[in-house]
């Protein structure tokens, strides 16, 4: 599965726009992805990849994981995946 692809997909039904409109360069919050959409789409990308995201969703800020943008979330799970595949 590709990573980039998925997250994309999921960030962009949470968002509710095409999966066009969510580019590596957006922010979710340029993307309207408010606090609630940020963990559901956590949780999906968790159960997508099954993986476990270090991300505190009570205080993002603290959080180990770089929601800054698309880019940063896409590279964060790609660390993750090939973490858990090694």
């Amino acid at each position: 599965m590709d990573v980039e692809t998925k997250v994309r997909e999921i960030i962009a039904e949470q968002a509710l726009l095409d999966v066009d409109e969510v580019q590596m360069d957006s922010t979710l919050e340029s993307l309207g992805v408010d606090s609630l959409g940020l963990v559901e789409s956590i949780f999906a990308i968790e159960e997508a990849f099954d993986i476990n995201i270090p991300f505190n969703a009570n205080n993002p800020a603290e959080s180990d994981f770089d929601i800054s943008s698309v880019r940063s979330i896409v590279e964060g799970i790609q660390r993750l995946v090939d973490e858990k595949t090694s």
